[in-house]
């Protein structure tokens, strides 16, 4: 069976998927308004991951009146919340925004927003997408982090985003796959990355330099840096699961 793929969610001139539900989780990386108002509009739940609720109120803050931060007012903030500034929870509790106090120092506040979401769907029966703003940029231990948890986070849920206002990223699990590419979203620059695997056998088809049953690892090769054809979507075969990025264009 082929795995079909598609990011709707960051073209801000698509109507939104009602067959789609989706939510947010925002963590404490910077991004810009423009991306956070194109991923929040596609997303019907969302939460902030401690700290991501200062980058949400500052980002908010700065590109407009309070008017404009009203209107982005998440379901929920959670976490160890030795992140989140003490302002930023007199706001958002003013604003009846619920704040969790998660004290569990064995999950990260990402976790701790994924288990909220998972208690959600229990509760209604529905089943969320869930993109990640952040988690591929600033600290290299924090970076790790998403990597690991999204390779875990296949075996329980289909599909997983991380963005940032650079690129955009996921798990392709063993098998085939078909990804939809909107080239007016993303730019020519994509990789295929063997993250948390000793090595995978890879055949595409849809880039510029295409790996026929070619072993991929991080002590061989390994495809950074390939490109994206314009007009063609791309198609990927992996014996293992593997890192998929695309570079987005600039907003």
């Amino acid at each position: 069976m082929v795995v079909e793929w598609c990011t709707q969610f960051l073209d801000p001139r698509a109507s939104k998927d009602l067959n789609v539900s989706r939510a947010l989780i925002i963590l404490n990386q910077p991004f810009s308004a423009i991306l956070l108002k194109t991923l929040w509009a596609a997303c019907e739940w969302r939460s902030c991951a401690d700290g991501g609720a200062n980058r949400l109120h500052d980002v908010l803050s700065a590109a407009g009146s309070s008017d404009l931060r009203n209107s982005f007012l998440p379901d929920m903030v959670k976490g160890d919340l030795d992140s989140l500034r003490e302002d930023v929870k007199l706001y958002y509790t003013s604003q009846n925004v619920s704040i969790i106090h998660d004290s569990n120092q064995d999950s990260t506040d990402l976790m701790k927003c994924v288990q909220a979401l998972e208690e959600k769907e229990r509760s209604t029966g529905r089943e969320f997408e869930i993109v990640i703003l952040g988690g591929l940029s600033g600290r290299l231990d924090q970076t790790v982090h998403t990597l690991s948890y999204l390779h875990k986070l296949r075996k329980t849920r289909k599909r997983v985003y991380t963005v940032t206002d650079d690129n955009v990223g996921w798990v392709l699990d063993e098998g085939e796959h078909l990804i939809h590419i909107n080239h007016d979203v993303l730019g020519q620059t994509c990789g295929l990355l063997p993250v948390g695997i000793d090595s995978t056998i890879l055949t595409t088809a849809g880039l510029r330099w295409n790996l026929d049953n070619t072993e991929s690892s991080f002590d061989g090769l390994v495809s950074t840096s390939n490109h994206l054809v314009p007009g063609q979507d791309v198609m990927i075969k992996t014996s293992k699961p593997i890192w998929w990025c695309a570079e987005l264009r600039d907003h």
